[in-house]
């Protein structure tokens, strides 16, 4: 069943402690003294992310990001923009293609198997409930 302690978070856990600056990005060029780590529904990460989603829904991402997870309109416009274009595109290959577009190499591809299974696990407990079948490609 549904677990909070997998899926409530505001801010990454532990995420001022980890560096998602992407400085070869000079599009979106990271910000002295400022964090680019998960935020929001769908816990938005590195530079050029905020960037895009403040250029397209209109917030400074990349000097406030925390606007992401401080405001809740902001935040959950964030998690529709990441999710309309990054995930939405790859939804008919499978699960595990969600998997990898929200998570790529933190998770996929031997970066997390044990997560990577939670969420396959939870995904089909849900589809179970749902009764529909969950479909081919369920890992990344």
């Amino acid at each position: 069943m549904f677990d909070c302690a997998d899926f409530c978070y505001i801010e990454e856990i532990d995420g001022p402690s980890k560096d998602y600056c992407d400085e070869s990005n000079t599009q979106y060029p990271c910000k002295p003294n400022k964090g680019y780590y998960g935020r929001g529904p769908i816990q938005l990460s590195w530079n050029p992310n905020y960037g895009r989603a403040g250029e397209s829904i209109g917030f400074d991402g990349l000097n406030s990001p925390e606007t992401a997870a401080n405001d809740p309109i902001i935040s959950f416009k964030t998690a529709l923009w990441y999710w309309m274009n990054s995930v939405r595109p790859v939804i008919g290959e499978g699960f595990g293609a969600t998997i990898r577009a929200i998570n790529g190499a933190l998770e996929c591809d031997g970066g997390n198997p044990a997560t990577v299974q939670k969420r396959v696990e939870y995904f089909t407990e849900y589809c179970n409930q749902l009764g529909i079948a969950p479909g081919d490609n369920l890992s990344c």
